[in-house]
């Protein structure tokens, strides 16, 4: 009886064995699921993204059918896009020991750190490292202690690190001007190159007044106005301009009392030396930022004071 009793128990504790190894084989990624398991599966959906780096610290919120971030609409589509990145980045290679050292130590690149939610409940922690050196613009780990990896969505060859930013502006529209009729109390366009083509518009009331000159059509005046209700602009630049005087120059005064003035630079590529000729750098004067802006986007309002003439 006894070596029966024994017998049944070593078998019992064979088929424990192999039953946990047969679990743990199944669930087991090729580089151990906790360092290598980066994509968030929510029951639903994903309803916030906590972006940190440094400093910076954003939370991207849904609420209802919009996205916002610091209480502010965003670029929803944008925000779908992380969206997406976040529930089917996979693996695309291991970052070897010396090439992390490399690209990410020695450089002294700090991580965005990214906390993907459910409602309460945290789907998905880890840290992504911005880098220029893989097509995908990112080396990624579960943890500081993990191992590191290049993180990619199938079917898509390109950059997708960028959007993992903790700048609040970042995430806002790309807009620079935003306006209706009603909300503007003057415009003032100035352009640098050919003064005598510069004009100033003000509010009369239920209209608008080209100053300084008769014979103007009041059509083209109103429509001129109306192209400030949506100016938007590329992408922000990092590079600096230095003491270059600009081209153009356009402050809207508002209803409220407060300016916004815009001033425009020729573009040229920094590698080759060439003007741009589809865009230019702009800068807002109660922003740091420049600005990238499409000549297609910002000629509406390029206009010479002989536009308004009948």
């Amino acid at each position: 009886m006894n070596k029966i009793v024994l017998r049944n128990t070593i078998i019992s504790a064979l088929l424990i064995v192999v039953l946990f190894a047969i679990v743990v084989m199944r669930d087991r990624s090729p580089y151990g699921k906790n360092q290598s398991s980066f994509a968030a599966t929510p029951k639903n959906e994903i309803t916030r993204i906590d972006l940190t780096r440094n400093n910076e610290s954003i939370s991207l919120l849904k609420e209802n059918d919009a996205w916002l971030v610091e209480g502010k609409e965003t670029r929803k589509s944008a925000v779908l896009y992380l969206v997406r990145i976040l529930t089917e980045i996979q693996i695309k290679s291991p970052v070897s020991e010396e090439i992390f050292r490399e690209e990410i130590e020695e450089k002294s690149v700090t991580p965005v750190k990214v906390k993907v939610y459910e409602g309460k409940r945290v789907l998905r922690t880890f840290l992504v490292y911005p880098t220029g050196s893989n097509i995908y613009g990112n080396i990624m780990k579960r943890s500081g202690r993990s191992r590191p990896f290049i993180v990619y969505v199938p079917g898509y060859e390109e950059d997708i690190g960028y959007l993992f930013n903790a700048d609040g502006l970042f995430w806002q529209p790309f807009t620079v001007f935003n306006l209706l009729p009603s909300e503007i109390s003057s415009v003032t366009m100035v352009n640098h190159a050919d003064t005598t083509s510069s004009f100033r518009i003000i509010s009369s009331g239920k209209s608008f007044v080209l100053t300084g000159i008769s014979g103007w059509d009041s059509t083209r005046v109103k429509r001129y106005i109306s192209y400030f209700t949506w100016i938007p602009f590329e992408s922000r630049a990092f590079n600096q301009l230095g003491d270059i005087k600009p081209i153009y120059t356009i402050t809207v005064k508002r209803s409220s009392g407060e300016e916004i003035a815009l001033k425009l630079w020729e573009k040229y590529e920094l590698r080759t030396g060439e003007r741009d000729s589809d865009r230019l750098y702009g800068k807002v004067t109660s922003s740091d930022d420049l600005l990238i802006i499409r000549y297609f986007d910002i000629d509406p309002l390029l206009k010479k004071r002989a536009y308004f003439y009948q």
